[in-house]
Parts: structure tokens; C-alpha cells; sequence
């Protein structure tokens, strides 16, 4: 009984006790931030890459957008794969292809061997991704820690998205374009020995065959999602069929994907899962806050570079405070989360960025650093108080099992709602941007609609009108512009509220499993159930062992943190 009781204790003691762990996240941190900065230092670089290939219209679209198209469409495959065959072994190929595509990417001398290196890198990222996350989740078994390591885990990859334009504007500069890649090799062949070293192997549940015809399904759904959602925002029509045909035949792939996981014995993802208001809710505010975020960051760019003049570094400085703030943010996630609990800090999150969105509206067409500091620092803290508890309550609704899984869904709806973001905030500017152009005295009809496509190009046809005809249209531009911020930040600020009033369907306590010597109870976490209510126990769910080996039935309990000032004291 004694061999029964110790023997399947000590593989989990082995992956998550110890002050080892705390040097598993810092290694799942820097993979991370890597992939985060990857995402976004490109975008500084274009005009520098450009004048060195030459691509066409289409190529330059697709050096840009085939790392997040790649990366989305194959999140759930290597999730589901990572809890099949060891989520180690896919985050360290991960990094070895990561690195490889980088080096690729940085010598390259047409457009078309980039366009491939960046979808590479796409891969290699989505093989990482979800695996930092469920290796998170195995490691870190009681949620108040794991509680802490999210909150690192999700400032990192804020840092990595915001630092970005930093580092990109700094190396464009100073180097060439390739220099944004090449600094990815260095950081590989050091990590790469490092988590082989450092990091913990965990699986999920291995029963039956791993459904191939299933993950193919889910990669080519979303990728017809996200295209279609990336074409409608680069201002497309919605009906047009480069953008519905791609949105409606991912969409039905995607329903068939459902449908065949229900009828599987052993599907890639507990479709049941969506069954938990606690999880269905942290997917859906994770989209709102992405969709809020991306879509303002991509218009705020533009409003500091073109509105107010700044070199693309200064654009990145600017941004900085906001940097910051999601820092602080993450850093006290852990603290707040047990204090007020999941629901309020979701909801209070979203409404302290819906107040930092209409403050914004208080912009001009000339700078106001003070105002711009203080929007970006309430706007980096309301939204990363959002992602972070979101991402805690989802990953801890998930059994551990399934934690590959859980997180593919999470980074998932995190692409989702980008791409949504783009599409629906750019939509709406270009609708109230576009009317202020129309009727300026002077100017032909031609060059007014021309105009209308964006500021960028309106600027370039007042500087070719030049005289009086070609100051009044640059002067009506940067007018309307303005215009359409401010109505575009008072959309995301009512989509932001209406976030906080999903995020009430979250759990009013932070719920945790232990067992009576305090420490959590792996199946605990299974059979828990997020409904808010702390005084009722929940018996540990009954794990498969090896062929004539039962694990024991361990009682458990439920601590469930009460919000402060609730005057109720936490059940045992």
C-alpha cells in the first residue's frame, strides 16, 4: 500500500516542487518574449525592407502577416500534440526551428525565401506558445503561486509586443532590417541548452490515437478565420469573396471540428470545457481585450508618426509608460486576484481601461505628453489586470490533462481577437475618416478619394498638389483623422464595458483545491467546479494509473479566498 500511496507523487514533485520551478518560468519567460517581440519589431523595419527587395504589394502583405496567419492556424495542433507526445520535446523543436527560420529570415535576398522564412517562424512560435503556458500549469500546481507565475508570464509578453517598435526602430537605425532577426540566434543557442537542461517534461491524457484529420481541421479553420478577419481589416469588403469565401470556410471547419471532437472517445480538446462559465467567459474577455488593444495600438502608432511628427523610436519611447504599467500590472496580479477575486478584477480591469480610452479622447492634433503618459499608463494597467486574471481563470478551470489544449484555445481567441481588432477599430476609423475628405476646396474629386485610403497616402497626394490646394488637404487629413480617433476610442471604450459585464459571469472567489497537509491535490483541480460558491467540498477526480495500480483517493478540500471586505470568513 505504502509503494501505492508514494510512487505516482513523485514524478509531480519532481516537475513542480522546489525552488527549481522559479527557474522553469524565467526560462519559459525569455522563449516567450522572443516570440512576443517577434510579432511586432517587423513592423518598424517594412519601409527599410521594402527599399532593399523591392516586393510587390501582395509579397510585402504577406512578409508581414505570414507569422501571425501561421502561427494562429497551428496553435491548437501543437497544443493537442504537446499533450500527447511531451510538451518539452515540442517547446525545444520550437526553438531550434525558431532560430533557424531567424537566421533564414536575416540573409535573405528575395522576398519570396523571407515570406517562407516568416512563415517558419510562424511555426515555430506555435510550437512554443501554448507550450510555455501548459508547462506553466504542470509546474506550478497550487494556483496562488501559479497565480504569481501568470502574472509574470502574461507582463513578459506585454513587453515583448510594446518593446518591439523599441528595439526595432533602434537596430533599423543603427544596422539593416536583417539585424531585427538575426538577434533572435544568439538568445536560441542559449535557451535551447537551457531547457533541455532546466525545463520538466508533462503529457496530458495519451488514450488512443492523436486525431490527425482533427488538428489538420482546426489549423485550416482558423487560418480562414484569421485571413478573412485580417483582409476585412486591411479594408476590404466584407462580402467580397478574398474576404468571405476564407472567413466562411474556415468558420464551417471549425463547426466540423466541433462536432467531430463530441463524437471522438478521445478528442484533441474536452469540448466539455465550454461547458464552465468560468472558462467560456476567460476565452471571450481575452478576445475583448485583444480587440480593444491591438486595434488602439495599431491607430496610436499612427497618430504619434504622422499627426505629431515622431521618428518611429520615439514612437516606441512613447509607449513605454504603458510598458511599464503592464509590468506593475503583473506583478501585483497575483496579490489582487486573492484580495478581490477573479470577477471584480476582471470587470474593474476593463472599466479602468475604458476610462483610460475616452481620456484619450481628450487628444488633439498637437502633443499633450502628460495626457498621453498618464492614458498609456491607466490604459497598459486596466488591460493588463484583464489579460492576467482572464488567462489564470481559464488555464486553472482547465484540468491539467488537457493543459495543452486549454492554452492553444487561450493564444487562440489571444490572435483572434487581434485580428478582429484591426478589422473591426480600423472599419470604423476609415468610415469617419474617409467624409472629411470629400468637398476640399481645390482639390480634384480624384485626389480627394485618393486621399480617403488612409493618412499616410493623403499626406504623399497634398505633397504632390503642393500650393494652397495641397496645404488645405493635408490640414483636412490630419483634421479628420482626429475625428475618426475620437470615435474609434469611444467604440473601444463601449466594447470595453461590455466586457466588464461579461467578466460578471466569472467566479467571485479565487478557488483553491489543498488537501488537509495544505499542499493541492493534483485531481483536485479536475473535478473543480468555478460557480462561486466556497462552502462546498469536491471530491478529487480519479486519475488513470498503470495497469493493476490504483491511486488513492485523497479527501479534499476547497479554499476558496473570499474578496476583501466581504466580511465572510474562507471555508476549510
Amino acid at each position: 500500500m505504502s509503494r501505492t500511496n508514494t510512487a505516482p507523487a513523485r514524478p509531480r514533485a519532481a516537475a513542480g516542487g522546489g525552488a527549481n520551478r522559479w527557474v522553469v518560468l524565467v526560462v519559459l519567460c525569455v522563449s516567450l518574449l522572443l516570440v512576443a517581440l517577434d510579432a511586432t519589431i517587423l513592423h518598424v523595419a517594412v519601409p527599410s525592407l521594402t527599399e532593399d527587395l523591392r516586393p510587390s504589394s501582395t509579397a510585402l502583405l504577406w512578409i508581414v502577416d505570414a507569422y501571425p496567419l501561421v502561427c494562429a492556424s497551428l496553435l491548437i495542433l501543437f497544443g493537442t500534440l504537446g499533450d500527447r507526445v511531451g510538451r518539452r520535446r515540442v517547446l525545444l523543436l520550437g526553438y531550434a526551428l525558431f532560430g533557424v527560420a531567424s537566421a533564414v529570415a536575416a540573409l535573405a535576398t528575395e522576398s519570396s525565401v523571407l515570406i517562407a522564412a516568416r512563415a517558419l517562424l510562424g511555426v515555430g512560435g506555435a510550437m512554443i506558445m501554448p507550450a510555455t503556458l501548459s508547462i506553466l500549469r504542470a509546474v506550478f500546481p497550487d494556483r496562488r503561486e501559479r497565480a504569481t507565475a501568470i502574472g509574470v508570464w502574461t507582463a513578459v509578453a506585454a513587453i515583448g509586443a510594446a518593446t518591439g517598435p523599441v528595439l526595432g526602430g533602434f537596430l533599423v537605425e543603427n544596422y539593416w532590417w536583417g539585424s531585427v532577426f538575426l538577434i533572435n540566434i544568439p538568445l536560441m543557442a542559449l535557451i535551447l541548452p537551457l531547457g533541455r537542461r532546466l525545463l520538466p517534461e508533462s503529457r496530458g491524457a495519451a488514450d488512443g490515437p492523436w486525431d490527425v484529420l482533427g488538428a489538420l481541421m482546426a489549423a485550416a479553420g482558423v487560418l480562414g478565420c484569421v485571413l478573412g478577419v485580417k483582409r476585412a481589416g486591411a479594408g476590404d469588403p466584407l462580402l467580397a469573396l478574398p474576404t468571405a469565401g476564407p472567413l466562411l470556410l474556415g468558420a464551417a471547419l471549425l463547426v466540423l471540428f466541433v462536432r467531430r471532437q463530441r463524437r471522438r472517445p478521445h478528442p484533441l480538446i474536452d469540448t466539455g470545457l465550454f461547458a464552465r462559465p468560468a472558462f467560456t467567459t476567460s476565452v471571450g474577455c481575452i478576445v475583448l481585450a485583444m480587440l480593444a488593444l491591438v486595434g488602439l495600438e495599431l491607430i496610436a502608432v499612427q497618430y504619434l508618426q504622422l499627426v505629431l511628427g515622431l521618428s518611429p523610436l520615439e514612437t516606441g519611447l512613447r509607449l513605454l509608460p504603458l510598458t511599464f504599467a503592464a509590468m506593475a500590472a503583473g506583478a501585483t496580479g497575483s496579490y489582487t486576484l486573492r484580495r478581490i477575486g477573479p470577477r471584480r478584477m476582471v470587470g474593474w480591469g476593463f472599466v479602468l481601461t475604458a476610462g483610460a480610452v475616452l481620456l484619450l479622447v481628450l487628444m488633439g492634433e498637437h502633443d499633450r505628453p502628460l495626457l498621453l503618459t498618464v492614458g498609456f499608463v491607466l490604459l497598459g494597467f486596466g488591460l493588463q489586470t484583464t489579460l492576467f486574471s482572464a488567462y489564470e481563470s481559464m488555464l486553472s478551470e482547465a484540468p491539467q490533462r488537457s493543459a495543452g489544449g486549454a492554452a492553444a484555445i487561450g493564444e487562440t481567441s489571444y490572435q483572434l481577437g487581434a485580428g478582429m481588432g484591426i478589422a473591426l477599430l480600423g472599419s470604423v476609423m476609415n468610415a469617419a475618416y474617409a467624409p472629411g475628405l470629400r468637398g476640399v476646396p481645390g482639390v480634384p474629386e480624384e485626389a480627394g478619394r485618393a486621399a480617403a485610403n488612409s493618412l499616410g497616402e493623403a499626406y504623399q497626394v497634398a505633397d504632390r498638389l503642393g500650393g494652397t490646394a495641397g496645404a488645405a488637404l493635408h490640414q483636412a487629413a490630419r483634421h479628420s483623422f482626429v475625428d475618426g480617433l475620437h470615435v474609434t476610442l469611444c467604440v473601444s471604450a463601449a466594447l470595453l464595458l461590455a466586457g466588464a459585464l461579461m467578466a460578471l459571469r466569472l467566479p467571485r472567489v479565487m478557488e483553491c483545491p489543498v488537501d488537509p497537509g495544505g499542499e493541492e491535490h493534483p485531481g483536485a483541480a479536475d473535478a473543480l467546479r468555478a460557480d462561486g460558491d466556497p462552502a462546498r467540498s469536491v471530491e478529487p477526480a480519479r486519475k488513470a494509473g498503470p495497469p493493476g495500480v490504483s491511486e488513492p483517493r485523497v479527501p479534499a478540500t476547497r479554499e476558496a479566498i473570499e474578496p476583501a471586505g466581504s466580511g465572510r470568513r474562507p471555508a476549510r
